[in-house]
């Protein structure tokens, strides 16, 4: 036995990390749908493509975008937390 390599047939995984493998089986996969709501919410331009209703005085089209700014960040966060 070598000092630093695990015993017998193990590969060294803590239980954490095979507990949060066995986790992120294949219906985790399905989170990754999430990920394409920003994609369809912004392909479709003649949906958002006018001024109003206005925000802040921005018209509907400049801040339609910029909303999924913090919408996608955030998509992506809990879609991270979720595979993980």
């Amino acid at each position: 036995m070598e000092p630093g390599r695990p015993s017998g047939g193990s590969t060294g995984i803590g239980d954490s990390e095979r507990a949060r493998r066995a986790r992120a089986g294949t219906g985790s996969r399905l989170w990754y749908l999430l990920l394409l709501a920003p994609f369809v919410g912004l392909l479709w331009v003649p949906f958002y493509a006018d001024a109003h209703p206005r925000l802040f005085g921005f018209p509907f089209f400049y801040w339609y975008q910029f909303a999924w700014v913090p919408a996608t960040a955030l998509l992506t966060w809990f879609v991270l937390r979720r595979v993980r």
